[in-house]
């Protein structure tokens, strides 16, 4: 098992370019499985665990993969789909892979899936999904941890999100492109990484109408045609890196991504003290000596991203003063506090805030990841704290962020990765 050993104290600084956004990836990897015919070229696509792990996912129910991991490109040939079940020792991994109902049912009448699993993060129900698809004319059971759906041909109709739900839109669309009727989604989750998805499935011909706003409506066509497609720069890293340069007072140009994608994030950064460039597809960012302390609640896009919650939360930790930030999204995503206070951070957790105050410094010491993003907000309070650290566990890492002690390394990071 791999940890990452780190010195800290070096200001990050110099350039770094993002890859394909993974939570655009998955779902649009997921999305082939509707194309019947031919081959789709999806480019762009970052080798990371949770690549690997829908590849594993969609070969079991047939499909034909292709991956050069070096040139980001996949190939996927869905022609001779055959499996309407996916088990749960490929489905545990992520929670992602609950993305297959979709296509599978659209594709084949019926489909048996086991509930997802992935990062823990609290309740994560899927209701919004089995509501869906029930308005969409399915029978849907759950038995044994499993979702059973019947239902061929699916009817279009009327659906609303009491939340926004981001892979519930996805399932959504996936069900409804080819469904008997159109369809309209009220209160629709809004993030880029929807757009990304719906632009695919319209390239391939699809009648998607109003991605990016609460209301999307779906006229169905008869089927899809294969394409290729490039996958938009992942907002999530890139915002990491950011973060990055804040906490280390360092200087760095972050490109590859759309900065128009993180305007609140950028917004917060700013009030932190750090001064921000902006271009077409990259952000050039110079952090204080030291930041400020900020109020920040999350929320679904446009708001706050929980997912660079954990980062904001390391840069809280050395700021001048107190800062507050509010959880909204996912109930347990205060599991990086504990490690923040190894480390020598003074958090206070109380039901759905966090109190931090901030120290004039972080002393290394050996910390672990719970999960994607809050591994990779641990590696940048260490790249911070004086004296050496280790992060264990960064296989959750891994998930998210491509060779991440790498693209650290040519900033200026002192840090490598170990096999232990």
């Amino acid at each position: 098992m791999d940890k990452f050993v780190i010195k800290g104290g070096k200001p990050l600084q110099g350039q770094v370019k993002v890859e394909g956004s993974k939570n655009a990836a998955l779902p649009i990897i997921v999305a082939s499985l509707l194309i019947s015919k031919g081959e789709t070229v999806i480019k762009n696509v970052a080798p990371l665990r949770d690549i690997n792990s829908v590849i594993n996912v969609i070969e079991y129910l047939g499909a034909k993969v292709t991956y050069d991991e070096k040139a980001h490109v996949m190939t996927i040939n869905a022609q001779h789909l055959n499996g309407t079940t996916a088990p749960y020792e490929l489905m545990r991994q992520m929670r992602a892979s609950f993305l297959v109902l979709g296509p599978i049912l659209a594709r084949m009448g019926e489909a048996k899936v086991s509930m997802p699993g992935g990062c823990v993060l609290g309740a994560r129900p899927v209701d919004f999904h089995i509501k869906a698809f029930q308005q969409l004319g399915a029978s849907v059971t759950d038995k044994r941890g499993y979702i059973l759906a019947k239902g061929k041909p699916l009817k279009g109709g009327y659906i609303y999100f009491d939340r926004p739900s981001h892979t519930g839109t996805e399932n959504v669309l996936f069900a409804a492109v080819m469904a008997k009727g159109k369809t309209h989604i009220t209160n629709a989750a809004c993030d880029p990484e929807i757009v990304d998805v719906a632009r695919f499935l319209n390239k391939a011909g699809a009648g998607i109408h109003g991605a990016g706003t609460p209301d999307i409506v779906v006229e169905p066509v008869t089927r899809l045609k294969n394409v290729e497609y490039t996958v938009s720069g992942d907002r999530l890293v890139a915002g990491t890196y950011m973060f990055g340069a804040a906490i280390t007072g360092g200087k760095v140009k972050v490109s590859g991504f759309n900065p128009d994608h993180l305007t609140m994030v950028n917004h917060k950064l700013m009030e932190m003290g750090c001064a921000i460039e902006f271009a077409r597809s990259s952000v050039t960012i110079k952090g204080p000596k030291r930041p400020l302390p900020v109020s920040v609640t999350t929320f679904p896009y446009p708001g706050f991203p929980t997912d660079l919650q954990a980062s904001l939360m390391a840069v809280s930790c050395i700021s001048s003063g107190t800062s507050h930030i509010r959880e909204t999204v996912f109930k347990d995503r205060f599991s990086h506090t504990m490690e923040l206070r190894r480390l020598g951070a003074d958090v206070n957790v109380s039901s759905d805030e966090a109190t931090i105050n901030g120290v004039t410094e972080l002393l290394g010491a050996e910390v672990m990841a719970s999960d994607i993003r809050a591994g990779a907000g641990i590696v940048l309070a260490c790249l911070a704290a004086r004296g050496k650290s280790e992060v264990l566990r960064v296989y959750h890492v891994d998930r998210g962020y491509n060779r991440m002690e790498e693209k650290l390394s040519s900033l200026g990071a002192d840090i490598e990765r170990v096999n232990e």
